[in-house]
């Protein structure tokens, strides 16, 4: 079983409003995610929310996923990545997880489903996709660096896993731009989102 895990919890200041919540193609940034992960071969969504967590939860919960609050949001995204492991941890059907930030929205289904199928074939502990040798998101971790991700530095996040492993990730290349498109300034989200 593969999870996917989504990190919506920080306080968008850059953006000046929640990310989650902004509009695109008819849709908020998180429906647009959730929409793309349920046409693709993962099991079970999970979103970790953390800043004005009540309203979050309000506006998320028609959505097919479980919502987790991290209240150490603040500390970073590795804590909010932490709070969807340990949820997991019990969990031996969860071989692995695929993380995803919501300020990424375009997410193709496609492209997930490739990353869970070399996944499956390779067994290897980390998978990330690339466009034109740039890396990008979601990212893919095995079940067998949970640990090492409970205990990273906070400082470091979850680079310092990928450093520790950095022989054994597989990458995979993809002619889909928008892995590398991070939303998180109103100038970004001017230039990479249609009809604003």
């Amino acid at each position: 079983m593969i999870v996917a895990v989504i990190l919506s919890a920080g306080e968008s200041s850059r953006m000046g409003r929640p990310k989650a919540l902004l509009p695109i193609e008819g849709q908020t940034f998180i429906e647009r995610i959730v929409g793309a992960l349920k046409q693709s071969q993962i099991d079970r969504i999970i979103v970790v929310v953390g800043h004005n967590a009540e309203e979050m939860r309000r506006s998320i919960e028609h959505l097919p996923v479980t919502i987790l609050v991290n209240p150490d949001y603040k500390m970073g995204q590795l804590s909010s990545l932490q709070v969807g492991i340990r949820s997991l941890e019990a969990d031996q059907k969860c071989e692995a997880i695929l993380v995803h930030l919501v300020d990424h929205p375009y997410l193709s289904p496609a492209v997930a489903n490739r990353m869970i199928e070399r996944f499956q074939e390779t067994r290897k502990p980390i998978i990330i996709p690339k466009y034109k040798g740039k890396r990008g998101h979601p990212v893919i971790f095995a079940r067998s660096v949970f640990s090492e991700l409970l205990s990273a530095p906070m400082d470091q996040g979850a680079k310092a896993v990928l450093k520790a492993h950095q022989d054994e990730i597989l990458e995979i290349d993809t002619e889909d731009e928008g892995i590398t498109f991070d939303i998180d300034t109103p100038e970004l989200y001017r230039q990479h989102v249609k009809g604003v």
